[in-house]
């Protein structure tokens, strides 16, 4: 028989449980039985001292017991769900440390929506469509399109396009990346956006070069203009988008996520469902900050107002979120050291636009950090970085913490000597690996960058010097779905998992697969402040545990994005597949 350690915890009042032994149980006179008991498996738990068992045990909610199938089924009585996994692969549910989930399914259901990869005549038929489809509304809504899309397609004035499409309709559309924004005349118009309007200090209001009137397209800051502008969607919307959340993500195996920027209807939201038993995922929510150049202090009194009034069970709202650049397309708006290459549209030497100066950052997070919230700040430039940290770094000093795991967001480029400073100043490097490859937005990279884009997304050098790392999906922003196998495969290669792109993107930076399950597991659950609660399996832990269709180590890397969850358990309910799968 396997050799595994035995253990006991007393569980439920006076019963002892056992954790995984091959030799026979001891148990106390009223030994309790379990819920739900799987065996016959390959249950991969990620914890070092037993990390393969072929069964475990469910009650309450939480992980009874982890050993052979022979020991799990003496737990078991008429009242047990037996399940037998046939072979098949179990391991924790998989945690998303940064996405944008309520927003990507809101878009699902209720915006005007094409693909990254639309052409000009498919956003014309979906425009089209969308017009036709909603005689009696006034706004139309969506995108996503591609970073380089007015750089591939010659389109002498983007907003006059729209309109010769959108017929008596207000229109905007976002790009892939959500930072930049594409409006047709009567939005310009519905939202004051004129010739004579000043440029946002942290942002462009592209013009045509003759005569100055807005082209239509909104970089960065501006774009802000006029999303405050736009209609909300409804509170009925908001709930129908947080039951279409918790679907997709059960779906791809997620049981836990990260809320990146929670405006008040989405905290709202998120409170109100999960009071109505219709969340079936932890959340944590990143309480958002105003967007954009800001040189005076947050409200810290609101954002302490909407932790206290939001939280919930399921729903953590000890985060927040600072946005200090942008992106490092062709728009151009992440902060970086070294210039980006010349561009018309662009100043001599270009650097980029940082969004908060480092004294002010620094007396936010000081402050943040007393009253106990855990800071993710969006940093995609070198510069921007650099600045983060030295703001976190004298924030230390002033708060006298530095046990909040705060969390630089994307951390695209990073010095070599601001590498280190990660593991001493206990930042975490927030990373989105769904685009760790040849794509169409990378390639917006490099032409805004040249070379110096090959060096892009350093995780390995952030794992060998023992530096915390975090991966999100960052959906509905440059990648289709939440399908988290489609960011652990990219992880691992470093190479298109969707087979449309060739080529590598610095291959000598991939990890392996253990290193990757990893991250999406054990270190998302620190992310989300529950590392003593989910993202292995233990006994006492809860019974948040996937069970996937192949198992990961035996194929090849190159079919870890065709993974099928068949069956997601959260906190011990099936909330996506049957046992029959």
């Amino acid at each position: 028989m396997t050799k595994l350690i035995t253990n006991f915890l007393k569980l439920a009042g006076s019963a002892l449980i056992l954790t995984g032994a091959s030799l026979s149980p001891v148990w106390a006179n009223d030994a309790p039985t379990a819920d739900k008991i799987l065996v016959n498996g390959f249950v991969y738990t990620m914890e070092t001292d037993q990390p393969t068992v072929e069964a475990l045990a469910i009650r309450d909610g939480k992980i009874m017991a982890l050993g052979t199938s022979a020991d799990m089924n003496k737990l078991a009585d008429k009242t047990t769900q037996v399940i037998d996994l046939k072979g098949r692969m179990v391991m924790p549910g998989i945690n998303d440390g940064h996405s944008h989930p309520l927003e990507g399914a809101l878009a699902n259901l209720f915006s005007c929506k094409f693909e990254f990869t639309a052409t000009t005549e498919d956003i014309a038929q979906t425009l089209t469509a969308c017009v036709r489809d909603n005689p009696d509304g006034l706004w139309i809504v969506g995108g996503r399109w591609d970073s380089s899309f007015f750089e591939n397609n010659h389109i002498a004035s983007p907003r006059q396009w729209l309109d010769q499409y959108s017929g008596d309709k207000a229109v905007y559309f976002s790009d892939d990346s959500g930072h930049n924004g594409w409006a047709n005349t009567k939005a310009l118009q519905l939202v004051g956006i004129t010739k004579d309007t000043i440029d946002p200090k942290d942002g462009t209001i592209v013009r045509d070069p003759e005569t100055g009137i807005p082209s239509g397209l909104l970089l960065e800051g501006a774009q802000i203009l006029m999303e405050k502008q736009l209609p909300d969607w409804t509170e009925k919307q908001y709930q129908a988008g947080v039951r279409e959340m918790n679907r997709l993500a059960n779906q791809f195996g997620l049981t836990g996520i990260k809320e990146a920027i929670a405006r008040d209807p989405i905290l709202k939201a998120y409170h109100d469902a999960d009071l109505a038993g219709d969340v079936t995922l932890h959340i944590a929510a990143s309480i958002s900050t105003p967007y954009g150049h800001r040189d005076q202090p947050l409200d810290y009194e609101r954002l302490e107002t909407l932790r206290d009034k939001f939280a919930s069970q399921h729903v953590d709202t000890r985060f927040v979120k600072i946005t200090n650049d942008g992106v490092p397309t062709v728009s151009r708006t992440a902060a970086m050291i070294e210039p980006y290459l010349p561009h018309k549209n662009f100043p001599e030497n270009f650097t980029g636009l940082l969004h908060v100066d480092e004294d002010t950052l620094t007396a936010d997070i000081a402050e943040l950090e007393k009253r106990g919230f855990t800071v993710k700040i969006h940093t995609a430039g070198d510069r921007s970085v650099h600045e983060a940290l030295n703001a976190i770094e004298r924030a230390h000093k002033i708060s006298g913490r530095s046990d909040l795991r705060h969390e630089l967001a994307h951390a695209e480029f990073v010095t070599r000597e601001d590498l280190p400073r990660f593991k001493a100043l206990n930042v975490v490097a927030d990373l989105s690996p769904y685009i760790w490859h040849p794509s169409p937005i990378v390639q917006s990279i490099f032409d805004a960058l040249g070379d110096k884009a090959e060096k892009i997304f350093p995780i390995r050098d952030f794992l060998e010097l023992g530096s915390p790392v975090l991966a999100g999906s960052d959906w509905p922003s440059a990648v289709p779905s939440l399908n988290p196998w489609v960011g652990i495969e990219a992880m691992v290669t470093r190479r298109d998992p969707y087979g449309k792109t060739p080529g590598s993107l610095w291959l000598e930076q991939a990890i392996t697969l253990e290193q990757a399950l990893r991250i999406f597991t054990i270190e998302g659950a620190k992310a989300l402040r529950l590392e003593a609660t989910t993202g292995s399996l233990k006994v006492g832990k809860s019974a948040d545990l996937i069970i996937l269709g192949q198992n990961l180590f035996t194929i090849k890397p190159t079919d870890i994005a065709k993974t099928k969850v068949d069956m997601t358990f959260f906190e011990g309910k099936i909330v996506h597949g049957t046992p029959a799968q």
